[in-house]
């Protein structure tokens, strides 16, 4: 009886602590996240929320529970990308939506008034091309992001041929090219405070089920007020992008955005990766190698294979002297991307139409090298004239 007594009140005394622990480890845990809310700006955030009442597209915060339950608690299986800033999962949450939510590695404590000012703003553009900010999770040492999902990958993925991504037509390069430029453009000088995107780059770019460009990772994106526009912030980026002028003043801009766009432009003609080594082993950087040819006039030597045989080469021509005019080493001398966005719209407008310049045969036989009357810029300028007017 005796022996009884005691296993029950060992029983007991052991249940007692189980559900002590078990309640102070929930305590611990939502206190944690009430701390991580308050220094990440939860309060600042829901005010923001509170004076856009009616308006539809704003921000929205997401409890980490639900993003647990919504990825299987991160499970690696729903890993999407990885990349610099962080890593990518896709959740599917209660109501059925697909979602990405992206776990960033760092933040930078010092900078959260302006993180929550930026998860504000960006939730409300709303462009065809510029992939939706949805909300946020506060309550994790540093803040997940939620973003609509995008289901075909990226554009380099696809344009070099990663994941058995299929290729890409020229029309449809084209298309995504100046559906990007839109978007930069719209980013740039159409909303209402200016964003510089600054780590502009084919990985960046995501496509969806009828390959439509996405512009999306802002991780490294900054407002800046119209009155600040010719400021500078830190340097950020992707090695291979990188605005030349940003290793000596350690700044981006505006411009920086152009010149990255820039590389896009040229992997989308040449098929080749940001950084390749060439047949010697040596490291090359494709903005570098792109300009020379260009200029030694071999363009159509360097071409990607499914659009080297493109028909229509007035327009590859036309693309490239664009890519080649983002690519100028100073700023001042690149076009904006409201330049850049009307002239790739002037282009894909044109693909359709008849292209038979009286100089057509000049104007091949400069890019292929081959003897000419005419020097690659003038060949270039006859055929920009020519499209331009149709």
């Amino acid at each position: 009886m005796f022996c009884f007594c005691a296993g029950t009140s060992a029983g007991f005394v052991f249940l007692f602590f189980f559900i002590w622990f078990l309640y102070w480890a929930i305590t611990r845990r939502q206190k944690l996240r009430e701390k991580f809310f308050q220094e990440n700006g939860g309060m600042l955030l829901q005010q923001q929320i509170a004076s856009h009442k009616g308006v539809k597209d704003i921000a929205k915060i997401f409890s980490i529970r639900m993003l647990k339950k919504a990825t299987n608690n991160f499970h690696e299986s729903r890993i999407i990308g990885q990349g610099g800033f962080g890593t990518v999962y896709k959740g599917i949450l209660s109501s059925g939506k697909v979602v990405a939510i992206k776990r960033s590695k760092i933040m930078d404590k010092g900078q959260i008034i302006q993180f929550i000012n930026e998860v504000d703003i960006l939730s409300q553009i709303n462009h065809r091309h510029v992939v939706k900010l949805l909300g946020c999770c506060l309550e994790t040492e540093v803040p997940l992001l939620v973003y609509e999902f995008v289901s075909n990958g990226t554009l380099f993925q696809h344009i070099h041929r990663e994941n058995q991504a299929p290729s890409l037509s020229w029309e449809d390069r084209l298309r995504i090219a100046a559906e990007m430029a839109d978007a930069l453009a719209y980013l740039h000088s159409s909303h209402s405070i200016p964003i510089f995107h600054r780590d502009v780059k084919s990985s960046n770019i995501l496509l969806d089920d009828k390959y439509r460009a996405k512009v999306s990772d802002f991780g490294a994106s900054r407002l800046v007020p119209f009155d600040q526009t010719q400021k500078t912030t830190i340097i950020q980026g992707t090695y291979g992008y990188l605005d030349p002028e940003c290793y000596p003043t350690g700044q981006l801009t505006d411009k920086s955005d152009v010149y990255s766009f820039g590389v896009v432009l040229a992997e989308l003609l040449t098929g080749k990766n940001p950084l390749f080594l060439d047949g010697s082993g040596q490291r090359i950087a494709l903005a570098h190698y792109f300009v020379s040819s260009m200029e030694d006039g071999n363009l159509f030597s360097i071409l990607d294979d499914p659009i080297a045989n493109e028909e229509k080469r007035g327009h590859l021509l036309v693309f490239a002297k664009l890519a080649r005019s983002c690519l100028e080493d100073k700023r001042e001398d690149r076009p904006t991307m409201k330049e850049v966005a009307k002239e790739l719209d002037s282009l894909k407008l044109s693909y359709e139409q008849p292209l038979v310049p009286q100089n057509q045969e000049d104007i091949d036989e400069s890019f292929l090298g081959e003897p000419s009357t005419y020097s690659t810029d003038e060949a270039l300028e006859i055929e920009v004239g020519y499209i331009l007017q149709k």
